[in-house]
């Protein structure tokens, strides 16, 4: 197994931790789940909005099962050319999750809507020990060539 194999079978692996999460208990505060939303706990189970942020969750692990099963090919079908421009879109996907996602958790986190404060440091701290991850592994990658 080569250096990107192991980083993107890690990376999978979280996100099929992530999955189980917001599959089976989305509203928990760990793992990446909805429980870290304080207006959650407002919204009654059963109406319109409760139904909406269901599919919405289940739709984003549906579609990071997606990531995985194709991750899972890359790693196993896939030979290093396709594993070295896979790694890079992954790495690319992550800096695209931060510009886009974090700005917003970050307001959240400021104005204490969220269950846990400084929430949206430690999210990016965990988005920034993906990215540097895949470089690493890129980096090592390239050298080892």
């Amino acid at each position: 197994m080569n250096i990107l194999q192991v980083v993107i079978s890690v990376f999978l692996l979280l996100e099929v931790l992530n999955i189980l999460v917001l599959y089976r208990k989305p509203s928990m505060k760990e793992g990446n789940g909805l429980g870290i939303f304080k207006v959650l706990d407002d919204i009654e189970p059963g109406n319109q909005v409760h139904h909406l942020i269901r599919y919405l969750t289940n739709w984003i692990a549906n579609a990071k099962f997606i990531f995985v099963a194709l991750g899972i090919v890359v790693i196993i079908f896939g030979d290093e050319v396709v594993q070295f421009h896979a790694a890079l879109a992954l790495a690319f996907s992550i800096m695209m999750f931060y510009f886009t996602l974090y700005p917003i958790l970050k307001k959240l986190d400021e104005e204490g809507q969220l269950a846990v404060r400084g929430y949206s440091k430690t999210l990016a701290y965990t988005i920034l020990s993906f990215f540097l991850t895949f470089i690493a592994g890129i980096v090592i990658y390239l050298i080892q060539r």
